[in-house]
């Protein structure tokens, strides 16, 4: 993982994640140095991704999640190519090894709803080698830490943090930062 990345990372606990226009504006004032892009499609990505760039932020775009765009590798070199995003977040491990080809940053994201999620962890680690995971849902503290000493990557809890309390566990838990869509929690 490259320096600016890890540091901007480690020194922002708390990631921007927008869903929308007006999530994009209000993320430009938080302290978040990494936004995680989860809405547009082909035609306005490359204008997302440049506003968040221009206001000195890393832009990290969740692929799966943008409209036209299929689940294919050539989706990534669309990203790579035609906007200036630092990175992807992807569930999909194919699409992470063509990112990392392509000199982008890498992101997993991983549900964990039960036992054979977890226990798939290291397998997906071995397989995508991704710069970091994001691990879905958050508020998991205890199992989060077990994750946290598994992993050899470090990783960012996500989804349903909704206060201060929730942030604080998380960190303690062994978590490097926090993805939120809570606009409540990027200005805590």
């Amino acid at each position: 993982m490259k320096k600016e990345f890890k540091e901007a990372i480690e020194d922002s606990p708390i990631i921007a994640a927008i869903k929308d226009d007006e999530g994009l504006k209000k993320c430009l004032t938080s302290e978040s140095r990494v936004i995680f892009i989860l809405y547009g499609d082909i035609c306005n990505i490359p204008d997302i991704v440049e506003t968040v760039k221009s206001s000195g932020k890393i832009a990290m775009v969740h692929i799966d999640l943008i409209a036209g765009l299929s689940s294919k590798e050539i989706a990534v070199d669309f990203i790579q190519k035609y906007t200036r995003a630092d990175g992807i977040i992807t569930t999909k491990p194919a699409l992470i090894k063509r990112a990392k080809e392509l000199g982008l940053y890498t992101i997993l994201r991983l549900f964990v709803i039960d036992s054979m999620a977890y226990s798939n962890i290291e397998h997906q680690l071995r397989t995508a080698k991704p710069d970091l995971i994001e691990v879905l849902p958050a508020l998991m503290p205890k199992v989060l830490a077990k994750v946290c000493k598994l992993s050899t990557v470090p990783v960012i809890a996500g989804g349903l943090v909704s206060d201060k309390e929730d942030v604080m566990a998380l960190l303690q838990a062994g978590v490097v930062s926090i993805s939120s869509t809570n606009e409540k929690i990027w200005f805590l």
